[in-house]
């Protein structure tokens, strides 16, 4: 018998007597591509099946596979097993069930464009976050921003700084993960040009306009960023700040008060590369070559994309131009910009700006062939090495931005001598190895820590591992990355997928007001995901507003809730959305 739980999650045990043990069935609730590791995971409190029938759509048994017993605890289960029905090839719709039984998982698929249709939904939400003008809402917000601080314009001048992506469930705008995302967007196209679906035009509302999705949505990042960069000398950074935390409101009425009266102006912070803040907390800055670094990849990567189109030449030269002398400052401030707290102290706590510059050393490169790229790139990349969150217990939140290197990939297709390419090679492997020790201490191999946005960390290895495989040929660490994107996916012991609107059972009652507002939850949105017990406690204004469905579920280890009361594990990110759907393209490539 089974009976349900909450919206798609199956709980289900062997017999209907209250004392019997109970089972579940995790699989990818998105699906595998053919030729993918399809490890799903069979756990409960008792004995568990030691096959599974892998079933079709029409019911019949295509497969068997054995359930494999793995040590391990989590919360109050102690059994746990794996099944491994990677022979599987032929694509269709299946579920795992235990045989004899009517013990099964949800419904996934196996074909060639299950990732490809995740991109799709993920770049709606991605839509859904934009500031200024909103397809989401069709309506147009912000329309004040900015007025500055610091830098070498009187305080207060205005500077054009609408447009770009809201930061999760708040109205901020930061370069810091906005020139993330944009660069992210850019090199998925890069990698899978072919992916992509045209259903929006460039303002985000249905309907084609010739130009794939993925790259209206970077360009709207791209051109909010080229304000942001008015001339050589200038970088600004952040629109905004904690201020904004007043209350729940739609985009377009938002009143908070940055000095110029209520929903007007909004403070725009240059990048000074040094302490700052307006209130009682300074961040730690000592530089700004992280957020200059990236500007310069993301730039570099548009002059790339658009260099060979008539229509859109002008446009690439001066992003060109743009990621140059961003460039030029990354390499006279070296060091971290990071995000500006007012009256709270949670702030983006960046600390390695290396991966950036290599990052954007390797693009312009691409870009310019001038070896003096090359020669930064080359040197950037040995100051950074393997440094990184993986094989860590806890870090800062955001300490080690953007969670992983894309300038040791992007670099290691440019060095012309074999011992360089080994040599970045070795960083991600020193990382993936490390990631393996941890994943190897508990039953779901998880090589994450889980503090506040687990799931982008869970994103970013398994980007560094396809990375790696496509670097060297190796497939070393190719089920390690498949279970950290699984796990996102469903594969977990909560048996949702995190991203809004993916997946059977998904995310329903998330932390941004405009969807709680609304009553309206746009699909593809990656939630923070589940973090340490006692962080969840510990943490400012988290409680749950209900009782809690997935409480059988929890763990020391790690908690996770579906309730918009609980920003710390189930608020949804512009940023970690945009690593995801770079995954998802790495997927497709492979």
């Amino acid at each position: 018998m089974f009976r349900r739980l909450g919206v798609g999650v199956l709980a289900l045990s062997l017999a209907p007597a209250a004392q019997a043990p109970e089972i579940w069935i995790r699989a990818s609730q998105i699906g595998y591509l053919p030729d993918d590791p399809k490890i799903a995971m069979v756990f409960g409190s008792g004995p568990l099946p030691q096959v599974l029938d892998v079933v079709a759509e029409d019911g019949r048994v295509t497969a068997t596979a054995a359930a494999e017993a793995r040590e391990g605890t989590w919360g109050r289960f102690s059994t746990f097993a794996e099944v491994d029905f990677s022979a599987v090839r032929m694509p269709g719709r299946y579920r795992l069930r235990a045989s004899a039984s009517s013990i099964e998982s949800h419904p996934f698929a196996i074909g060639n464009d299950v990732f490809a249709d995740a991109a799709d939904a993920m770049l709606e939400f991605m839509r859904s976050q934009r500031c200024g003008y909103n397809p989401f809402l069709d309506v147009v917000c912000h329309r004040f921003d900015g007025r500055t601080a610091e830098g070498p314009r009187p305080a207060g001048s205005f500077l054009p700084a609408h447009g770009g992506w809201h930061d999760a469930g708040d109205t901020l705008k930061y370069l810091i993960t906005s020139s993330n995302a944009t660069a992210q967007l850019l090199l998925a196209h890069r990698l899978s040009p072919a992916m992509w679906k045209d259903r929006a035009n460039a303002l985000g509302q249905p309907g084609a306009n010739g130009r794939p999705d993925i790259l209206d949505e970077a360009r709207w990042g791209v051109e909010w960023m080229l304000r942001l960069h008015p001339s050589p000398g200038e970088l600004y950074h952040m629109v905004a700040d904690d201020r904004d935390h007043s209350g729940w409101r739609l985009p377009q009425d938002d009143a908070s008060d940055y000095g110029w009266g209520k929903g007007s102006y909004r403070t725009v912070y240059f990048a000074t590369g040094a302490p700052q803040g307006l209130g009682k907390f300074m961040s730690e800055s000592t530089g700004m070559a992280n957020v200059a670094g990236r500007f310069a990849a993301a730039m570099a990567l548009a002059y790339q994309t658009w260099k060979d189109s008539p229509a859109d030449a002008a446009f690439a030269r001066e992003c060109l131009r743009a990621g140059r002398s961003a460039y030029a400052l990354g390499r006279a401030k070296e060091g971290t910009q990071q995000g500006n707290s007012y009256g709270a102290p949670y702030r983006y706590n960046e600390s390695t700006w290396a991966d950036d510059m290599e990052w954007g050393a390797a693009e312009l490169y691409r870009a310019t062939g001038e070896a003096g790229y090359l020669r930064d790139a080359l040197r950037y990349a040995r100051v950074i090495g393997a440094t990184s969150w993986l094989g860590r217990e806890t870090v800062q939140h955001y300490e080690f931005y953007p969670f992983m290197n894309a300038g040791h990939f992007r670099l290691h297709g440019l060095a012309a001598a074999a011992g360089a390419r080994r040599e970045v090679a070795a960083f991600y492997r020193e990382g993936l190895e490390a990631a393996l020790n941890v994943a190897a201490k508990n039953p779901w191999h998880m090589g994450i820590p889980f503090i506040w946005c687990s799931n982008n960390l869970a994103v970013a290895l398994a980007t560094q591992g396809a990375m790696y495989e496509r670097m060297t040929g190796a497939r070393l660490f190719r089920a390690l990355s498949a279970r950290q994107r699984d796990w996102l996916f469903g594969t977990n012991p909560w048996g949702i997928s995190m991203f809004t609107g993916l997946g059977s059972d998904s995310p329903t009652d998330v932390h941004i007001p405009w969807f709680k507002l609304t009553g309206r939850v746009v699909p593809g949105g990656l939630v923070d995901g589940p973090v340490h017990e006692s962080i969840f406690g510990s943490l400012k204004g988290v409680s749950l507003s209900r009782p809690d469905r997935f409480a059988q579920f929890q763990s020391r280890e790690a908690v996770y809730h579906d309730d918009w009361q609980d920003y710390s594990t189930n608020e949804p990110t512009m940023d970690g959305t945009a690593s995801a759907i770079l995954l998802m393209a790495l997927q497709q490539a492979n």
